[in-house]
């Protein structure tokens, strides 16, 4: 019989006192901003720039574009294997939450922004370097334990008690493809863009099952790539799309200023490039350094804490719950 599983969240306010837990990813955006001698000022100016960015689009009937503001609140899964939580969580990400100012209404935003987890970062930084260095195409089950976390998750009914639709899933487009402007324009995520070809992590989020789709909205320097489930044009609503392209595009002009904080927009045909030299830096400390290096760390302490002892177990068990 397959061991039974299952899941626990643990909810955290993001905002200028947060301080990382010790669970916490520490190469995840929110809390490589959360340390240093800059902490406080880079929590209050990437708080600012979300809500300026938020307001930004979402202009009508705000005139002097500060009607809205954005919550965020961190949402840590644990994954609980026979009554006893695993020694890492196995998913990190933020959750908006939208209130009007002149209504004093709050809107369900998006979950899954800034997602992360530890047996990504086994599978990238640890798996796939030793498959390439041997030489090893990959095998059809890289990945296989990710998805299967992330399904069970967002099926299960702790899940249900967090957000009513699927998490939006935002990363910055990859700089090993070209992309090319489409003709479509949404009025709120922009002008779409296609992919020459479906990149690695496009093929790791496609067994997750999430499709792909990548929009530059107004304002935005570079398309941002939007990985989901369903109609992503309309299961969601305005303003819930606007929270995740305003966490999103800030997050992404601190940490690859480069694409996302560049002195020019992306043309019709686009190639990213982390070694552009004309973009402008925020007044937000970001270390991409400890990040490389905590990621590889991170990949470690999974392997020895997680996909060793465990993985083989997690894989029969989340078999079990979707058979």
């Amino acid at each position: 019989m397959p061991a039974p599983l299952t899941y626990t969240v643990a909810c955290q306010r993001f905002d200028e006192a947060f301080i990382p837990s010790a669970q916490t990813r520490l190469t995840t955006n929110f809390a490589n901003l959360a340390r240093g001698e800059a902490r406080a000022s880079n929590l209050r100016n990437v708080l600012r720039m979300i809500d300026n960015r938020f307001n930004a689009l979402a202009c009508w009937d705000n005139p002097t574009s500060d009607r809205y503001a954005v919550g965020l609140e961190i949402v840590t899964v644990v994954l609980e294997l026979d009554g006893a939580p695993l020694d890492v969580p196995v998913i990190e990400m933020l959750r908006t939450q939208i209130t009007d100012r002149q209504s004093g209404v709050q809107h369900e935003g998006v979950t899954g922004n800034s997602f992360s987890s530890y047996v990504r970062d086994y599978d990238f930084s640890l798996r796939l370097p030793r498959l390439l260095s041997a030489q090893t195409a990959l095998p059809e089950d890289f990945g296989a334990l990710h998805a299967g976390i992330y399904k069970g998750f967002v099926q299960s009914p702790v899940y249900a008690t967090l957000a009513s639709r699927p998490p939006v899933i935002c990363l910055s487009v990859s700089s090993k493809s070209e992309y090319t402007r489409l003709a479509n324009v949404h009025p709120v995520l922009g002008v779409e863009y296609r992919p020459a070809e479906a990149s690695l992590t496009d093929r790791y989020f496609a067994k997750m099952g999430l499709q792909m789709r990548c929009f530059m909205p107004k304002g935005c320097q570079a398309p941002l790539a939007l990985y989901f489930t369903g109609d992503l044009l309309s299961d969601y609503t305005n303003l819930q799309l606007i929270s995740t392209i305003a966490t999103m595009d800030s997050f992404q002009r601190v940490y690859r200023p480069e694409i996302y904080n560049a002195n020019a927009p992306a043309g019709p045909v686009f190639r990213p490039s982390l070694t552009a030299w004309d973009f402008s830096q925020t007044r937000v400390d970001y270390d991409r350094e400890e990040r490389s290096r905590l990621a590889l760390s991170q990949a470690k302490l999974a392997e020895e804490t997680l996909i060793i002892p465990h993985a083989a177990r997690l894989l029969a068990a989340l078999q079990g719950l979707a058979a």
